[in-house]
């Protein structure tokens, strides 16, 4: 009777330290590239062991101890990941973390090249010479689209300086608004010709407001319309 007391007592010990080691959640919703919720994703993170798990309803959730963790999501058509995306999270003390994760096409992998048929033959990669004129064709458009983008916007910002803008805070609102309600922070200073520091400054004030909401994606924004 003694023996099964210890026992006893050894067993809850280890099933309370067990929950303080992990009393830390991470959990989120998974999302496309336009911010629809995305099913059957699979997710994991780099715990020991590791841990992962199929998102069937468009969600997830790890229970972790303290430290720092990647967490990778990738969406599986076939034998090929079509979407993904990496993350990074540090978990420093209990509670619950919140981490959404965006997954971004996979555009250079599992695509295939059929070859080019011409008068019935097929070019294969053998022959270079057509590929490297049209690699050659391709180089040279973009230097040229390049270059007019670069004149045509140092053409806007000598015209347009910071000082005698127009553009208010309702107006950037309503650059996000004509974009259904989301946009990148890149395509609103696409529409508004200010400085990238003067944007991050509006959003900031916006978001500070309860306006918009703001989510942090690479190294850009995303940037959502708080609806009333």
């Amino acid at each position: 009777m003694r023996l099964f007391a210890v026992f006893f007592l050894f067993l809850s010990v280890l099933l309370i330290s067990a929950g303080l080691v992990n009393a830390a959640t991470i959990h989120g919703t998974i999302y496309d590239l336009s911010l629809k919720k995305l099913s059957n994703a699979r997710v994991e993170i780099n715990t020991s062991p590791k841990q992962f798990m199929v998102a069937q309803n468009g969600t997830y959730s790890f229970n972790v101890p303290n430290g720092a963790y990647k967490i990778k999501s990738s969406l599986v058509q076939g034998n090929t990941a079509i979407a993904s995306v990496e993350e990074n999270i540090t978990v420093g003390r209990d509670g619950s973390y919140t981490l959404d994760l965006i997954l971004f096409p996979n555009i250079e992998e599992g695509v295939e090249d059929p070859g080019i048929e011409v008068n019935g033959s097929v070019i294969d990669e053998n022959n270079d010479s057509i590929l490297w004129i049209g690699f050659i064709i391709l180089f040279v458009s973009g230097i040229i689209a390049g270059l007019a983008y670069f004149l045509k916007t140092r053409k806007k910002e000598a015209i347009v300086s910071e000082d005698s803008a127009n553009y208010d805070l309702d107006q950037v609102v309503d650059v996000i608004r004509k974009e259904g309600g989301r946009a990148t922070q890149k395509d609103i200073r696409k529409q508004i010709p200010l400085s990238e520091a003067k944007i991050s400054l509006m959003l900031a004030e916006l978001e500070h407001k309860g306006v918009v909401e703001k989510i942090k994606k690479g190294r850009g924004n995303i940037i959502i319309l708080k609806k009333k």
